[in-house]
């Protein structure tokens, strides 16, 4: 009898609205969670949407895997029963890592109060720096695993920041009103979520490379399931290798070579390693760089060496910015794993782990029959000497166990028959 009347209570959660869902409390404890994540066609960069406050409303959020916590601009349409403004000097405030007093002359509103804790907010894009009010409200997310897929918890009074319009600029895509922080912080989304719900902090990426289906962001436990058609792909990690964190909250691997074809890269990287302890380059995982940035000595060698293992492909004069090689694309054949083109492994600390980069994520079409490698010039003062940019993330899984400081990957989804677009966000197999 208490079964049936269980599952009536799930069959009626689950076809409720997140708005009323916020007024129950759910039958079982989630152990893990799930944001939608589309691709804005116009940046190529990735979005998502948080459901905020009090009545509920969905907030489209840049995905940022370097920002500290969640932000967004609250000086218009922000109307919330639930808002909270912790005063400075406050725990809430402590937890940040920021001491500012903030001080606003307009009429009171969120993001907008006397004597509340400061917090610094950056636009990942244009990277402006703004002051802003730190804030608390209700959030709801989706639960991510088994029968119990489409229903939403709450999680009161989740930190994030208010930010001024004018950080917002015009470089973020259409109707973005601010940034899902996923980086390493006590505040970040991850660690709250899971302070919050008592799991490990822990998340998966999975960023689609279509402008019609969703990919997904994972929190909590696995398995991250992913459904091919026929059957159901629960771990498809392949390789772990250790994470460490930048100052700035973002993730770094350490790569010590790099091969194209299976061949090593005729380039000497010991100039670009850290350390005499460490042989490695940090390389940052962004998912604000739409295409991966090398210094441009290793761009350089980099480029040609891969034109050199593409021969057969004539090279297109002069190649489309922002890229540095382009190739007839009627010279490279194609299959359900995208283009047949070299693959270029990034050989990790470890050394017996490489995270490959297969055609699907390496060869762009920049224009019709035009195929140019995604990789861009960063320059010869790059902030980090490797930036693995969303395109070369797309169809990837990526799980971010910060626990125990590791980064596992599955290389690309595609050669299992299966992709990022596949998760079932009403129902999991």
């Amino acid at each position: 009898m208490t079964t049936s009347i269980l599952k009536l209570l799930l069959l009626i959660f689950s076809i409720l609205s997140p708005v009323v869902l916020s007024k129950y409390r759910l039958p079982f404890q989630p152990n893990a969670l799930v944001l939608p994540v589309t691709k804005d066609t116009a940046t190529a960069l990735h979005v998502t949407n948080i459901h905020k406050g009090t009545p509920l409303v969905a907030t489209p959020l840049l995905v940022d895997l370097n920002n500290k916590f969640l932000w967004f601009n609250c000086e218009k349409n922000y109307t919330s029963a639930t808002y909270q403004f912790p005063l400075c000097h406050s725990t809430q405030c402590a937890r940040v890592g920021n001491h500012y007093c903030h001080k606003c002359s307009a009429p009171a509103r969120p993001g907008c109060h006397n004597d509340t804790c400061g917090v610094m907010n950056t636009n990942p894009l244009t990277h402006w720096n703004v002051l802003g009010e730190l804030g608390q409200d209700s959030v709801s997310i989706q639960v991510g695993r088994g029968q119990n897929s489409g229903l939403y918890v709450d999680v009161p009074q989740f930190i994030f920041s208010c930010a001024p319009s004018r950080l917002l600029g015009e470089a973020l895509p259409t109707d973005v009103v601010g940034v899902a922080g996923l980086g390493h912080n006590s505040v970040s989304i991850p660690h709250q979520l899971a302070s919050h719900f008592g799991f490990r902090p822990k998340f998966g990426l999975c960023l689609t490379s279509s402008n019609t289906r969703n990919g997904v962001i994972f929190f909590g436990k696995g398995p991250y399931e992913l459904d091919p058609g026929m059957s159901t792909v629960s771990r498809p990690i392949v390789g772990y290798t250790p994470i460490t964190i930048g100052h700035r909250g973002g993730y770094h691997i350490q790569v010590t070579a790099i091969s194209i074809n299976n061949k090593p890269l005729p380039f000497d990287m010991s100039s670009f390693f850290r350390n005499k302890r460490g042989s490695f380059v940090k390389a940052l995982i962004s998912t604000t760089t739409p295409y991966t940035s090398l210094h441009h000595s290793i761009f350089m060698a980099t480029t040609k060496f891969f034109a050199d293992q593409l021969s057969w492909a004539p090279q297109i004069q002069p190649p489309i910015s922002p890229f540095g090689v382009c190739f007839n694309s009627s010279y490279i054949s194609g299959s359900w794993m995208g283009p047949a083109a070299p693959s270029i492994n990034l050989v990790l600390r470890n050394g017996n782990v490489s995270w490959t980069i297969s055609g699907a994520n390496s060869l762009v079409l920049a224009r019709p029959n035009i195929y140019c490698l995604g990789f861009v010039d960063g320059g010869i003062r790059p902030r980090d000497p490797i930036v693995i940019g969303s395109y070369q993330l797309e169809n990837n899984l990526l799980e971010f166990d910060l626990a125990r400081s590791r980064l596992g990957f599955s290389n690309s989804l595609l050669l299992k028959r299966t992709s990022c677009a596949t998760f079932n966000f009403t129902s999991t197999p």
